[in-house]
């Protein structure tokens, strides 16, 4: 009971102490502390489906500090540029927001923050300031903006640090051991050649917990830098978890062809039951002494088993530890360069700026054509939402939320507004209780994730008149609620109306990438060799599990191709001047299908490639390469061949 009421008292004390302290320093409007407060506390909260663990709400604060100031400098910048045009000054302000988002659906999810409230920042300063009828005042209005929203976040953060914030490191540690004893059975799955629905299910189950390990990891670092090692220990431990996971996935493949490819000492070896991490310790120490002894009827992708998860093994201790990196951990750690995936959703990302401008751009014509009163409102609305839904996987349902909230906040704000704020003008404590019953009531809701709850607190915020001095004007309010909900709405259709079809474009990006992936890996240069593209490979086929939930046939084909990758990274490739100049060409092939937009030039460069592979099959006969080289890129031709249509076509 105490854990589920953790939260909600972590959220009315960040309110209370905003609108303390905001009408202590008599700011002029503590309603932006207080909002900022519920945002940051209530925010974080909502994503993480209950109280977030310690160092996220702070990162997400210092995201927001930055968003802030950069939007509030480039408000500043285009009102001193244009302040004798407002339509140009406005329509600029729009193209700034659709140019943030569009970056911000280009960079990793945590991040992406920032750039969405430095979008929509820079249109509410202006907005505020014309709506006002003083847009000499701007930067008076850009100074206090970022005053009170440093003051809310500071409250947010303090009321995290003060009620028991949960730090995420035994999670972690528990999830490192679970996540090998997950290993094991999936390796028994394959090894036993069972059900392929079944093997599918496990494997795409182990991914998602991969995934979510390394996300882990990144909240331990938000927490505090004395996780150092332990953080860098479990960066290595993602490549090894994904190391696992594809030569698990490979020894279920290579039997499709090779029914004995597991000797019988292996998989009577490999059959027996494990519970716990210390059973597959065990495991591992009888494996490694057949290893020794019978090394030359090992299967090789075992092996590359049994070395991954031994090593696997010996970090776990470090990450429980946290203690100093030793020099074999050192070894590991820097065997190799971890290279970062770049986006797949550009066009995705262009249909997100595209959202953004036309919904905010058409917003304030029509304000600046009509002179309507609830017009500020309804544009501060339209960029929220069109900033921050956009980077969400569904933004209809985030637009639906914000709807919902907005309309639960109009009889909600109306009582407080008519009734109980204008009763507690007399006290300040009064007022403050009011306050507090609204964030505690707000925290229980939004902690379990209720359709409109977070719309609704901080729409009930944003239209109470928490100024200096407080003013009771009840067509302000009107204006205030109906710009919300109207905004809200708009935003809801823009969404509806222009359609983001860039999924089945994605789809065949990460496909187009993951083939790529496999054609580069074909090299005899060391530094090439040398870099791990396995959790860039992994993160993008975590996006394809997202873009289509259902289509299994995608997922192997993806899985099949990193697959490809990493055995032909470590393939003994022949090195002579001959093989290095048509691996270049190869490359170079493979590019082409990557970068053009021609379905028929496309198809064309497929075609060629498949034609290369073929004369390279026959440099490498020629050549007398051995069969661990042979065979993977056979395997890798004939699949290109077989799914050619699915991987250049959108």
């Amino acid at each position: 009971m105490i854990e589920f009421l953790r939260f909600p008292v972590k959220l009315t004390f960040a309110l209370v102490a905003a609108l303390i302290i905001g009408f202590h320093f008599n700011l002029e409007t503590p309603r932006w502390a207080v909002m900022t407060a519920g945002i940051v506390a209530g925010g974080t909260a909502f994503v993480a489906g209950g109280d977030p663990y310690s160092g996220a709400l702070r990162y997400r604060g210092i995201l927001r500090i930055i968003g802030t100031f950069i939007g509030s400098a480039a408000a500043l910048t285009i009102m001193i540029a244009t302040v004798r045009a407002p339509v140009v000054m406005l329509l600029l302000c729009c193209l700034w927001a659709g140019f943030c988002v569009w970056l911000s659906s280009l960079i990793k999810v945590e991040n992406s923050y920032a750039l969405g409230l430095a979008g929509y920042t820079a249109l509410i300063i202006v907005v505020t300031a014309d709506a006002s009828g003083g847009l000499t005042l701007a930067p008076q209005f850009a100074v206090e903006r970022c005053s009170e929203i440093v003051l809310g976040i500071l409250c947010a953060i303090l009321a995290d640090m003060i009620f028991s914030p949960r730090s995420i490191k035994k999670v972690i540690d528990q999830e490192v051991d679970s996540l090998l004893v997950a290993h094991y059975k999936l390796l028994q799955l394959c090894v036993a050649h069972g059900d392929k629905e079944e093997v599918d299910k496990a494997w795409s189950a182990l991914v998602r917990r991969t995934t979510a390990l390394n996300t882990m990891r990144s909240q331990l670092m938000m927490e505090s830098s004395r996780w150092k090692n332990s953080s860098r220990r479990l960066q290595m431990l993602n490549t090894l978890s994904l190391t696992l996971i594809t030569q698990a996935a490979e020894t279920f493949l290579i039997q499709n062809s090779r029914p004995d490819y597991i000797p019988p000492q292996y998989r009577l070896l490999i059959e027996k039951e494990v519970k716990s991490v210390d059973d597959v310790h065990k495991r591992m120490k009888i494996m490694r002494r057949v290893i020794g002894v019978s090394s030359k009827s090992t299967p090789l992708t075992l092996a590359s088993w049994v070395g991954a998860a031994t090593e696997y093994l010996l970090l776990i201790n470090g990450v429980r530890s946290n203690s100093r990196i030793t020099t074999l951990e050192d070894g590991i750690l820097q065997r190799e360069v971890v290279i970062q995936a770049r986006s797949a959703e550009t066009h995705h990302a262009m249909i997100n700026g595209v959202r953004t401008f036309a919904a905010t751009a058409i917003g304030s014509l029509f304000w600046l054509y009509t002179g309507w009163t609830s017009g500020s409102g309804c544009m501060v609305m339209l960029a929220v939402i069109t900033a921050l839904a956009m980077r969400t996987p569904n933004p209809l349902m985030m637009a639906k939320d914000f709807l919902y909230g907005m309309t639960v906040a109009v009889p909600l704000g109306a009582l407080y507004f008519i009734y109980v704020l204008p009763a507690t003008q007399q006290s300040m404590l009064l007022l403050c209780i009011a306050i507090g019953l609204l964030g505690f009531i707000g925290g229980i809701f939004v902690q379990r994730r209720q359709l409109g709850t977070l719309g609704a607190l901080i729409g009930t915020i944003n239209v109470l008149v928490l100024d200096n001095p407080m003013k009771f004007e009840f067509n302000v309010f009107l204006d205030n609620v109906l710009g919300q909900v109207i905004g809200c709405f708009v935003a809801m259709m823009v969404i509806l109306l222009i359609r983001d079809k860039s999924k089945a474009r994605t789809g065949r990006k990460l496909l187009n990438r993951f083939m790529y992936a496999a054609v580069a890996a074909m090299t005899t240069n060391q530094a090439r060799r040398r870099e791990n593209h396995l959790p860039a490979l992994y993160q993008q086929l975590f996006l394809l599990l997202n873009l289509f939930p259902g289509d299994i046939n995608k997922y192997r084909i993806a899985l099949t191709l990193i697959i490809g990758h990493q055995r032909l990274r470590n393939a003994e490739v022949p090195i002579n001047a001959d093989l290095s100049a048509y691996h270049r060409q190869l490359r170079s092939t493979a590019d082409q299908v990557i970068s053009t937009r021609s379905d028929d030039k496309r198809r064309v460069y497929f075609e060629q490639l498949l034609r290369e592979l073929d004369v390279y099959q026959e440099k490498l006969q020629h050549y007398a390469a051995p069969s661990s080289v042979t065979e993977p890129v056979k395997r890798l031709a004939s699949m290109l061949s077989k799914y050619q249509n699915t991987l250049i076509q959108i």
